[in-house]
């Protein structure tokens, strides 16, 4: 059986650029990786940013990279830096709070 994309896992770190602190940036990412399905955290960063870890099926995680590049009502996305990272395994969204 030749895997489909739907079987291929991917895991992403990204980091988030623009006004998304103080718009509920996390909690719509929690939301909205819960609904696909997907795995990972997400915190804020103490140089304004928002940074991410997803893991999950490849459809999923270029979903949640679509929803991220606008984010929540009243976001302003700069722009997304992805960087590719080997797959894990992993349960449950959490938002990290340091």
């Amino acid at each position: 059986m030749i895997p489909t994309e739907e079987d291929t896992l991917r895991h992403q770190r990204l980091q988030i650029f623009g006004r998304v602190q103080g718009v509920y940036y996390r909690a719509s990412t929690q939301q909205e990786a819960e609904r696909l399905g997907l795995a990972g955290w997400v915190k804020n960063r103490a140089d304004g940013s928002v940074e991410a870890e997803v893991h999950g099926p490849t459809p999923a995680v270029a979903a949640l990279l679509a929803w991220c590049q606008h984010g929540p009502p009243g976001a302003r996305v700069e722009r997304v830096v992805v960087t590719e990272c080997p797959p894990v395994d992993g349960v449950g969204f959490q938002i990290v709070r340091d």
